[in-house]
């Protein structure tokens, strides 16, 4: 890995998108959904603690400037909504689908982006390998995903979805070199590269948050993606 992905960037406060009053309305009606949710689809509903955990932790991926610049957005494991339909709501011109392949939490995904007025996100009902097989192939400015797996089994599912030059966006907890290192290692057979590291633990909901961008640096490798699961039980590197 090259010294300049090694390097953490403490990044000043906000240099993020601003939330208006209309969007952060916008949110605490997700999260008042959320909190009524029958259904299992997060651990953390209570309003105050959910605004911290899902709301301004998602919100620190704009810290990533290439995540502020992207018009089409894909959110792999999105799970209750968390980037993604925090993202839709802050980023109103780029179009986001939260990708999640469990049924219940993608429905709920639908009735809070109809309850709450999020136009410009999709969800997506299927495996991330599955729809990179497909049409969403080599379409995406940049894959987010939080909390969901290895920096290598991320960037292996997110390759086959970005564009050349798109980024994967991945919120982790504290840094592991050994995880750092296998990712290295399987930089060039993914074709992603670690360019940076950013500390934005101050700003989230998780005081060890780390974000690490990764970009897209050549055409997809033929073999990309794998059957489905291989990249989390048979990660690269």
């Amino acid at each position: 890995m090259s010294r300049r992905a090694e390097k953490v960037q403490d990044v000043p406060p906000l240099p993020r998108l601003p939330l208006s009053e209309s969007q952060r309305a916008t949110l605490t009606r997700v999260l008042e959904l959320l909190r009524d949710e029958r259904a299992s689809v997060s651990s953390v509903t209570e309003l105050e603690r959910a605004w911290r955990v899902h709301v301004e932790d998602s919100l620190t991926g704009l810290e990533a400037k290439e995540l502020r610049k992207a018009k089409r957005i894909a959110d792999i494991g999105s799970g209750a909504g968390f980037p993604g339909l925090v993202l839709a709501v802050a980023l109103p011109e780029s179009r986001v689908d939260p990708i999640e392949s469990v049924g219940r939490k993608c429905e709920f995904m639908r009735r809070a982006m109809e309850a709450a007025g999020i136009p410009n996100a999709t969800v997506l009902h299927a495996r991330s390998e599955e729809l990179a097989s497909a049409e969403q192939r080599e379409s995406y400015d940049a894959v987010t995903a939080r909390a969901v797996g290895r920096l290598s089994t991320l960037a292996e599912l997110a390759s086959p979805l970005l564009k050349q030059g798109g980024v994967l966006v991945a919120w982790k907890g504290k840094r592991d070199p050994d995880e750092e290192k296998q990712l290295s290692r399987a930089s060039e057979q993914l074709a992603m590269q670690p360019v940076q590291v950013l500390d934005v633990g101050a700003r989230a909901g998780s005081k060890h948050r780390h974000l690490h961008v990764i970009r897209k640096v050549g055409i997809t490798p033929v073999d990309l993606p794998r059957r489905s699961g291989m990249a989390k039980k048979r990660p690269c590197g």
